[in-house]
């Protein structure tokens, strides 16, 4: 026996490991199931609990936190419906590899499968929008399980997972011997311990295949026309640096995924911005007239490759990621590489041939890239342009960023020049709307010495502007830019482009009053329709950072407004182009 083994209960155990994994922030709600996990954290203050509004807040705050700081997110969550109100957020990090690991707790052992006030099996609700679930029935089984979950859920490719441990092991005893991420990884009697030596894909990956990235590099040598996708992979495996090298060692103009964001420098000339629906007509003309194309932790979804037959028709194309699931999925592919794109590309650049220049090819591409003028203000209000382009340049240039889901995350993706790996932060994948105030908090709490812009829409803030309170209550001065256009901003555009403009259930003439809300929950409230006043807005909020308030900036823009480019070609919208 270890001579630092302790008799403890379950609750104490769990705390014992989350301090194991160098935890020191929690997002959570509390309830009757998990009472007793929450007892044992009152006796630890070295832990900072974030107490939100809805147990949806804490998840995605939980998320924006592993996503901005590269660590596991942890969330609590009771049993029953603050279980199941986890769900949206568990989807939505599954969705962009973002490691959490969720922690809910059930009713006894006893009264599983009697539906028991507040019982749900959460682990079957889960199974499909998680890299792994436990049930914890027997508390001489929790440090270990805890243990694994955070193996499982930062290896390999990231994902979120869930540990749902009932009550009885919350409170029953057993010996608790202490251990080291490092020391459990490599005990020969430990499950991971044979996962990682059997490579398995959730945690690991095969050895990297030197013939294919060999074959890689005399593709590259060869192309007359080559370009790049840098995807979110790039970001999640630190492989920036590496990333650029290659780019700027052959030259090649780079196209960026939503979640790629930041991981190519926003300012790089090779840069030729977002791909795909609403990607940019350099990127969209590279795409179609490459003959070599590379994506590196691009899963290919179907808002990049729009219509697959016709995606790349002229290229070769190759894909490196961690997950084999993801290989020839939705793109058939020429080459691909399986493994962490830090280290394939390590050994990619290792094995060019030369360095070269693509002037030609190059001259071609951006020539399609135009600096996007602004519009004239229509009806008195605010363009996207005039907000996004004060935004900019007021705040400073590391400001992190957070995103909900429609027209205006489109518009921050285009028009922002991320910087640095992991400054935006967004729902992707899922597309989740209300996910951008809960992220912007667990992005300000992992990152404290940062300004944090959370650009919303009115539709989207409407669904967890609750949040409000935990931004004041916790003193996260965040500052939230509002497109109000009344409306589904990016549904009324669908509609009026293929629905004959039948705007159905998209108006939202109707209240709040943002201010005033802003100000019931001690923030900053303002609401401007003119650039002079954005821009003083903008500077104050700024400048007041330091008071801990918060500010919602009400930004009036026309219901009409509308994302350019939309380009066509899948199930969602008909084939024609809008630039």
């Amino acid at each position: 026996m270890n001579s630092n083994t302790r008799k403890l209960n379950g609750s104490e155990i769990l705390m014992q490991c989350l301090l194991e994994q160098g935890v020191d922030t929690i997002f959570g709600y509390p309830g009757g199931a998990i009472l007793n996990v929450y007892d044992a954290l009152y006796n630890h203050p070295e832990i900072r609990h974030i107490l939100t509004s809805h147990e949806q807040g804490a998840s995605h705050a939980a998320d924006g936190y592993a996503r901005s700081t590269g660590k596991v997110g942890v969330c609590f969550a009771t049993s029953g419906p603050g279980a199941t109100n986890l769900t949206t957020g568990i989807a939505t990090a599954y969705m962009d590899s973002s490691p959490v690991v969720f922690i809910t707790c059930n009713v006894n052992s006893d009264l599983i499968g009697r539906d028991s006030f507040q019982e749900v099996d959460i682990n079957g609700v889960a199974l499909p929008i998680t890299k792994c679930g436990y049930i914890v029935s027997d508390v001489t089984n929790l440090a270990d399980t805890v243990r694994e979950a955070f193996v499982i859920a930062r290896s390999g490719r990231p994902g979120p997972v869930l540990i749902d441990i009932q009550k009885n092991a919350t409170s029953g005893e057993c010996d608790y011997s202490p251990m080291t991420p490092e020391e459990f990884e490599a005990h020969p009697d430990r499950r991971i311990a044979r996962l990682k030596a059997t490579h398995h894909p959730s945690i690991s990956y095969p050895e990297i295949d030197i013939n294919a990235v060999e074959e890689l590099a005399d593709m590259l040598d060869k192309a007359q026309k080559p370009l790049l996708i840098c995807g979110g992979g790039v970001v999640r495996s630190n492989a920036s640096e590496e990333f650029r090298e290659l780019a700027h060692r052959l030259d090649i103009p780079v196209a960026i995924t939503v979640m790629g964001g930041g991981a190519f420098g926003g300012y790089d000339d090779l840069k030729t911005g977002m791909i795909g629906m609403h990607g940019s007509q350099a990127s969209n003309m590279a795409c179609d007239a490459c003959d070599l194309l590379v994506a590196v932790g691009c899963r290919f979804s179907d808002r990049v490759t729009l219509n697959p037959a016709g995606f790349a028709k002229n290229a070769k194309i190759a894909h490196i990621d961690i997950d084999p699931s993801e290989i020839d999925k939705n793109i058939k592919t020429d080459l691909h590489i399986i493994g962490d794109a830090k280290a394939v590309l390590k050994v990619l650049l290792s094995k060019l041939k030369r360095d070269r220049h693509n002037d030609e090819w190059k001259k071609y591409v951006f020539s399609f890239k135009r600096e996007t003028e602004y519009d004239e203000p229509k009806n008195g209000n605010l363009t996207p342009m005039q907000i996004l382009s004060a935004a900019a340049e007021i705040l400073p240039q590391d400001t992190m960023v957070t995103t909900d889901v429609g027209q205006h995350q489109m518009w921050a993706i285009q028009h922002f020049r991320f910087d640095y790996p992991r400054q935006l932060t967004t729902s992707g994948g899922f597309g989740t709307m209300g996910f951008g105030l809960g992220a912007a908090i667990g992005v300000q709490a992992g990152n404290p010495e940062k300004t944090v812009l959370h650009v919303t829409g009115d539709g989207s803030f409407r669904m967890n502007c609750n949040e409000l309170a935990t931004e004041a209550y916790y003193k996260f001065p965040i500052i939230t830019l509002l497109f109000n256009n009344q409306t589904l901003g990016m549904v009324r555009q669908w509609q009026h482009l293929i629905y004959h403009e039948h705007y159905s259930q998209t108006t939202l003439d109707r209240g709040p009053d943002f201010v005033k809300l802003a100000e019931a929950y001690g923030i900053h409230g303002r609401c401007v329709r003119d650039e002079v006043s954005l821009r003083q807005t903008l500077t104050e909020a700024v400048n007041s950072r330091f008071d801990g308030k918060g500010w919602v900036i009400d930004c009036r823009i026309d219901i009409d407004e509308m994302v350019r480019p939309m380009v066509g070609g899948n199930s969602f919208i008909t084939n024609f182009m809008l630039y």
